[in-house]
């Protein structure tokens, strides 16, 4: 029986997570590095690991606080060869990025340097609200 139910959890997170990478939406980043003032928060310090949303996210603020899990997918200046880390971060969003495009977040050099190398400056991701 445990066996039984061992088995149907584990069916149960891959089926899971199987959604969770298919509802990943594809769009870009680059960074920024002055945190403040901020949209949302103002002079307040909501830390490094924050992003600036475009305007559809953003949502007149609606968006502040929500938090994001981003994924470098590949360059798109062709000036680093494997700009991409293999690593996801989770970011908050704080601000709106009046500049960017639907599906482009603007990212803190802490949290674009996660993902990916910085000297890339604009890569293609894959985002998912968390």
């Amino acid at each position: 029986m445990a066996t039984k139910m061992s088995a149907l959890i584990i069916m149960g997170l891959a089926i899971f997570s199987l959604v969770s990478v298919s509802s990943a939406i594809s769009g870009t980043a680059t960074y920024y590095t002055t945190y403040t003032p901020s949209a949302c928060y103002g002079y307040t310090d909501e830390g490094t690991l924050i992003a600036a949303a475009p305007a559809g996210i953003y949502n007149n603020g609606a968006a502040c606080g929500r938090m994001y899990r981003i994924t470098c997918t590949s360059g798109t200046n062709a000036g680093v060869a494997h700009p991409c880390t293999g690593a996801s971060v989770t970011v908050k969003v704080v601000d709106l990025c009046p500049g960017c495009g639907d599906g482009q977040f603007d990212l803190s050099q802490e949290a674009f340097s996660q993902i990916a190398d910085i000297n890339e400056g604009r890569i293609n991701i894959d985002y998912t609200q968390v």
